[in-house]
């Protein structure tokens, strides 16, 4: 007799998943075999998990109705009675149109920004309302004084 094809009999939890395919973690997570999901994906990927008798590092497969999950010495059997709902691919965000890249034009510089200032990128904007209101937070105002007229930057003092 080969030992692929020996059967054997054990002791099983049924779990029962409203839904299948349903990932690896998750059913660890709904059986009770794990405090987290986190837990369940360190234990898989370290080798402590077997799915139908095989070793399973992986923590996203897809597990079936009838699939037998191994750990801790323990067994669980996936139990849905609903069919299987294949997840349709997520639509590809290149397949959106993107929007246009922002160029200087003419009329910014009009505004009185002048030649040679550079206008202040998103993240500076919102840095600088970031640390007012942070103050509570922290404790510290922002910096105060005059600006820097190459950098735009205020000194800071500690």
């Amino acid at each position: 007799m080969s030992e692929e094809h020996e059967e054997y009999e054990v002791e099983a939890l049924g779990v029962e998943v409203s839904a299948q395919p349903i990932e690896l973690y998750k059913v660890l997570k709904i059986a009770n075999a794990v405090s987290g999901g986190g837990e369940a994906k360190f234990a898989i990927a370290e080798g402590y998990v077997a799915v139908n008798g095989e070793l399973e590092q992986r923590k996203r497969r897809k597990v079936y109705d009838g699939d037998v999950i191994e750990f801790n010495n323990e067994f669980y059997l996936v139990l849905c009675d609903q069919p299987v709902t294949e997840v349709a691919d997520k639509p590809k965000k290149a397949a959106e149109p993107k929007p246009a890249p922002r160029t200087k034009s003419s009329s910014k510089l009009a505004k009185g920004k002048g030649q040679g200032a550079k206008p202040k990128s998103g993240s500076q904007a919102n840095r600088s309302q970031g640390n007012k209101a942070n103050k509570g937070r922290s404790g510290k105002a922002p910096a105060k004084g005059p600006a820097d007229k190459a950098t735009g930057r205020k000194p800071i003092s500690f």
